[in-house]
């Protein structure tokens, strides 16, 4: 207003803040069809006025989304390689097994099962290693930043707990079908070969 000469009732624009992020794009146009707001002005988002920065930080996401699909890929092959390796050491076992009048589903369950408890197991100590780590950051900011290049002080951490109990939940869904393939092996082994198996 002093720049320009104003009067005290005469301003550049107006800044609307909402109390949540995921409205923005409803509440904005009913501001500008609002009968209160003259024609001569205009509505503009935070995303379109900042739109280049928005743009730069969907690519952090499609980062994420990447590195989490090479995560469960891998974590998957190793669960893989591991159930492997125990159906071979479990050869002798699994031919008892079969000879004793067990289905094929049925062995193949217990491999399955066992594979889950590792699966949970290992998602058990990630998310408490992940979380610990991530709290610490949260509410001791341990990671800083310089303020004149990032503007904020220290690394923002946001937790929020649907997405990880559904990263969790897909984890291991994920690893169990792409056990089921290689657990498809038992059904393979003819008992009286594998109790003479060394």
């Amino acid at each position: 207003q002093r720049l320009n000469r104003w009067e005290s009732d005469q301003v550049g624009n107006f800044e609307v803040f909402l109390n949540d992020y995921k409205d923005l794009n409803t509440i904005a146009p009913q501001i500008y069809t609002s009968k209160s707001i003259p024609p001569t002005l205009n509505v503009e988002t935070v995303e379109q006025k900042y739109s280049s920065i928005f743009e730069w930080i969907k690519i952090f996401d499609t980062n994420i989304y990447s590195i989490i699909g090479v995560m469960i890929l891998v974590g998957g092959i190793n669960m893989i390689t591991a159930l492997l390796v125990l159906i071979l050491e479990r050869t002798q076992m699994i031919g008892i097994l079969k000879a004793m009048g067990n289905s094929n589903w049925g062995i193949r369950k217990i491999f399955l099962y066992n594979a889950g408890y590792l699966i949970v197991l290992g998602l058990f100590w990630g998310n408490l290693i992940g979380l610990g780590l991530l709290y610490i950051q949260k509410y001791f900011e341990v990671i800083k930043l310089p303020m004149e290049v990032y503007y904020v002080k220290s690394v923002p951490v946001y937790i929020n707990i649907g997405y990880i109990l559904a990263l969790n939940a897909g984890t291991l869904v994920l690893c169990l079908v792409m056990l089921l393939v290689p657990s498809y092996l038992i059904s393979k082994i003819a008992p009286v070969k594998a109790i003479r198996f060394e």
